[in-house]
């Protein structure tokens, strides 16, 4: 099938349901190619420098000793790749969604995970090394696993099977990995940079992040509210809250430790919201998107705000009844005090 037709039957399909009632059409993007390409290149931009900061964290012992390890990385890999699409695939078919919004859900369930995971790992208690693993092994997975479970699971939608811009995808992918190993590469190479360069990436992130929004405001400010469909909001709900709770019941049952079931569970639900949006603002036409390339934001906020819940939860939690492994931090902790007293008295 011809990949242009079916992007003008998505397009078709979505204006259809986007007409109101006086007749006028809602939803649909008419960008200028200029500021169209701004947007472009700055989103790309900005997921260079998140990807090569995020490099710059990592250290090539701590990746080895969980690689001959791989127990929790391939359990959380299973999570990551095997719980969010199938989720997302389940909740764009129950809740009955038009095809370019089917396609952008189901792009951002395939999509590994991001460094908020790294972040919220950290406010759980969980296990950083193990975190910092898997985001990197996810994004690296993705090359193959991504177009591959896209393929699979667009097969369910009628008029999805070939519209899915898979060079585009896996460009975007490359991304991802190529900068993510050049900043673990200066990390081992050269650390005395990492500092300096995680703290340049954070200003141009900043400043980058500003003109973004400022440009999509004034690309998309009148058709911004047509995304916030009850439908969408749904998924954009459900779908972190699912990935949470599965894959802390995952890993549970395949018996890894609390410390890193909370990692997984964190890493699970977390999807990169960087890579889904340059994805689906670089690799399809305006168009074609409309609006929807604004919903891994919508993702984001729901995201952000349950972890934090659960975070809360956990927090509080943790206040009245101590874990086992906080028990454990402080033996070891007492421990190495105890076997540094006759070094100084030494």
């Amino acid at each position: 099938m011809n990949a242009t037709l079916v992007y003008k039957g998505i397009t078709d399909i979505y204006n259809e349901a986007n007409v109101s009632g006086n007749g006028s059409v809602m939803g649909v993007l008419n960008i200028p190619p200029s500021l169209n390409k701004a947007i472009n290149i700055l989103m790309v931009g900005i997921l260079f420098i998140i990807m090569i900061s995020f490099g710059c964290t990592m250290e090539i012992s701590k990746i080895k000793a969980h690689l001959f390890k791989p127990k929790g990385v391939s359990i959380a890999l299973l999570a990551q790749f095997g719980i969010m699409p199938l989720t997302a695939f389940s909740l764009a078919k129950i809740l009955h969604m038009e095809p370019i919004k089917a396609v952008t859900v189901l792009i951002c369930g395939c999509c590994p995970g991001g460094s908020l995971s790294n972040i919220l790992s950290l406010a759980m208690k969980g296990d950083m090394n193990l975190s910092f693993v898997m985001t990197t092994c996810s994004c690296i997975a993705a090359l193959g696993l991504m177009p591959l479970l896209l393929y699979i699971y667009c097969q369910g939608f009628d008029g999805l099977e070939d519209v899915v811009p898979y060079v585009g995808i896996i460009s975007a992918l490359a991304l991802t990995v190529v900068p993510c190993v050049i900043g673990i590469a200066i990390n081992h190479y050269k650390p005395k940079y990492s500092p300096f360069i995680k703290k340049a990436g954070l200003g141009i992130l900043i400043v980058a992040a500003v003109l973004v929004f400022s440009l999509c405001y004034f690309a998309i400010k009148d058709v911004v509210w047509f995304i916030l469909t009850l439908d969408v909001l749904a998924v954009a709900a459900l779908m972190p809250l699912i990935g949470f709770t599965l894959g802390y019941v995952m890993s549970m049952i395949c018996r890894l430790s609390p410390k890193c079931s909370r990692t997984v569970s964190m890493e699970t639900g977390c999807q990169n919201v960087q890579l889904c949006t340059t994805i689906l603002k670089v690799a399809f036409s305006p168009q074609v998107i409309g609006p929807m390339f604004l919903f891994p934001l919508v993702y984001y906020t729901f995201q952000c705000t349950e972890a934090l819940l659960l975070t809360l939860c956990f927090r509080c939690y943790r206040a009245f009844k101590p874990l086992a492994e906080d028990g454990d931090d402080v033996k070891q902790k007492g421990g190495e005090a105890a076997m540094m007293v006759p070094q100084i008295t030494a």
